[in-house]
Parts: structure tokens; sequence; C-alpha cells
């Protein structure tokens, strides 16, 4: 029996990985629902391929044309367009498994339906646990979901540690999530508040969406995955190291009591654990190149300089504040990266407005998806006042 797919942020770089690797396989899965933000014409064409039952666009105007042109081609895939849509496709009975793609705090709430409806649930979307943290566990395990992680660092330590989750406490020394430094690695800090959007877009090993690119830049991204990982494996933030490694060969690393280290190695290629996720407990063909090791001149790793990425400590600090500080970081973060892709902020100016944000804010623990996103709220409009008094 065919595994039906929910792919929340299909015509994202992640959601396009996904739908490649499933039309390798099209007698494994079979695609039930599409989402998009705005991109009309790359959803249309999905569509057209892949006859999902439902498409979502949470945009009424968008939304109205992608059904016009669904239906002058033929097709009888229903575009939905509010945002509980979104969480119906993600929770509905007859999808086996998710795929959570949309980038920021809007995956929230889908991730949340599908964890409690108890799906397969792929997860891309950091801020789900950046942003939900305990919330989002709890949702987990009591709706009997099963989370696998897709971000290739969080793959490459699922894939290293053992079976058994009871035993992870008592087996890990530490967790090293390797970054590949950015584009930045080496440029001379004092030159950072120089840098143009399409400087910090191009990265030198993987091929993403534009704010993630930044938040690789900034090395920000590693800050977020650091969080994440806290959550998705249960570690003491202390557990959580980061190396740079520039080659993306070693996506990770688990270091063991015994003192020895399990890593995953490939290609710096998502359709590896999006494959791996899809396929699991099984492995199958991603359409990833083969790693040769007879053709790697060298793998380095070094400390990441603190001059350079100084939002990387901020993962720590948020994790050791009171709840809900993540939510917080990441909510300045979208702020700050969108200002500064928009050229209303200089590059060096993201860290200012996180650390403005963070300090801020004064609010009481979050203890409801209300209060969450509540939390989200109150700390954009914070970020955009720091944004305008930069701009001053």
């Amino acid at each position: 029996m065919k595994q039906r797919l929910a792919i929340l942020g299909s015509t994202g770089s992640i959601g396009t990985s996904t739908l490649d690797v499933v039309a390798r396989h099209p007698e494994r899965f079979e695609v039930f629902a599409l989402t998009a933000a705005s991109r009309v014409d790359e959803l249309l064409q999905q569509c057209l391929r892949f006859a999902p039952r439902f498409a979502v666009m949470v945009d009424a105007a968008r939304a109205a044309d992608l059904a016009q042109r669904l239906s002058s081609h033929g097709l009888a895939t229903r575009v939905l367009s509010t945002p509980s849509d979104l969480e119906w496709v993600a929770a509905h009975e007859d999808v086996d498994a998710v795929m959570a793609a949309i980038v920021g705090a809007a995956g929230l709430a889908p991730c949340i339906a599908a964890a409690r409806a108890g799906k397969r649930l792929l997860l891309a979307n950091k801020e789900a646990l950046v942003v939900g943290g305990e919330m989002f566990m709890t949702a987990v395990r009591e709706g009997g979901a099963r989370l696998l992680p897709i971000d290739s660092e969080h793959s490459a330590v699922f894939q290293s540690l053992p079976d058994d989750p009871a035993t992870w406490a008592q087996r890990i020394d530490r967790i090293i999530l390797t970054a590949s430094g950015g584009p930045f690695r080496t440029r001379d800090p004092a030159t950072l508040h120089s840098v143009t959007p399409e400087e910090a877009v191009a990265h030198p090993n993987w091929v993403m969406g534009r704010k993630i690119s930044v938040d690789s830049a900034t090395m920000m991204n590693k800050a977020l995955e650091v969080i994440e990982a806290r959550y998705l494996f249960n570690v003491a933030p202390e557990q959580i190291e980061v190396v740079i490694h520039p080659q993306s060969v070693v996506h990770s690393m688990v270091q063991y009591r015994d003192a020895s280290v399990v890593a995953q190695l490939g290609t710096p290629d998502m359709r590896v654990p999006i494959a791996y996720g899809l396929s699991w407990p099984e492995r199958m063909e991603s359409g990833a190149e083969r790693l040769d090791f007879r053709r790697l001149a060298a793998m380095t790793f070094e400390t990441p300089d603190d001059r350079r990425f100084p939002g990387l400590a901020l993962a720590w600090d948020s994790l050791r504040a009171a709840p809900g500080t993540t939510a917080v970081l990441n909510a300045a973060n979208e702020v700050a990266v969108a200002a500064f892709l928009d050229r209303r902020l200089r590059f060096d100016q993201i860290h200012v407005v996180n650390l403005e944000t963070l300090s801020a804010l004064s609010f009481s623990e979050p203890h409801s998806l209300a209060d969450l996103l509540a939390l989200d709220s109150q700390a954009r409009t914070a970020a955009e006042r720091a944004v305008t008094r930069l701009l001053a």
C-alpha cells in the first residue's frame, strides 16, 4: 500500500527535493496534499505532475488564481485557503506522513496538529522545536507520532544514535553539530557591515532558500539547530557542541561515554536525509551523488570565531534563560533577516536586532499554542522597533 504524503511548503527547496525523491518511487508514495505560501506557478506545475487531492495557499487571491488554473486543466485538486486548512490537511485521517517544510513560526501550528494526530512527521521546520520546545515534544509523545528529523545535521545525529532512545542518556557524552561556516568563514569580521544580500545567499555547499542561506552566513541556523537538538535528543545544552567543517561531508557526530565517535557522512544533498526519513527504518535511492573518498582532498574542522559569528552563543544563552526565550530569539531573527534581505538593515545589524529584542521583552512562561503565538507577535513588534531605530 502506498504511503500518502502531505508536503507542507512544497515549493521551497526541501519541498521540491522531497518531490524529486517521491517521483523516483511512484510505487511507494502518493501525494495527498501540497501547500505553498505564494508561488502559484510552481504549485500549479506540482499539482499537474502529482495530482494531489488538496492544495493549500494561505492567500485568498492566490488560491482563487490557482483554483481557476487547475480547473482549466481539468484537474480535480481541491484548493483550500486558510491557516486552519494547513492544520486540517496535516492531521487528515488519510495522511500517513507529513513533510513539515514551512519556513518560520508559521509552520508551528500544522506541525503540532500532525503530532497530535499521530502522524509520521518528517521535521524540516526548525521553528517547531525552537518556538514550541517542550510543548511540541509533549504533542509528539501524547499523539504517538513518529518524529524523524530532516535537517542534515539532526538526521546525521539520529542515524548515529542507538535504536532505543531510552539508552541515549546513559550512553551519550555529547552531540557535535557540524557547520560549513557559510560564505564568510574566512572573511575579515571588520568588513561584514558591507555584505550584500546577494553575497549572503551564495552558500558554498548547499542550495537553500534565501532566509536559511542568510542564517547560514550568520550561523544563526546553527544556533537554532543547537536549540532543536536539545529537544529532539533530550540532552543538556552543555552536551551540544558546534564545529566548522567547510567540506560538509561529515554531517554531524555523536561522541559516546567511552570516547568513541559515530558520524554520518555523505555528499551535501538534502535528498539523502529526505529519502531516509521517507523510508525509515529502510533505506532507498535518493538520487544523490555517491561520496567518493578518493576525490576528497581533505576534511578539516575549526572552532567557530565568535567575532565573525556572534549570534551562535545566543543558542545556549536562550536555552538557559526563561521558557519562551528561544521563541523570542527566533522571531527577532526572522524580522532581522527579512529587513536585511529588503536592504533595510546591514548584515552586521542582524545580531544587534536579536540582542535588543531579547533585552526588551519581559514575559511569563507560555503554556499553550496561543501563548506562544502571542509571544511570537510581541517579539516581532519589538524587533521591528529595533530595526526602525537602526534606520533612524
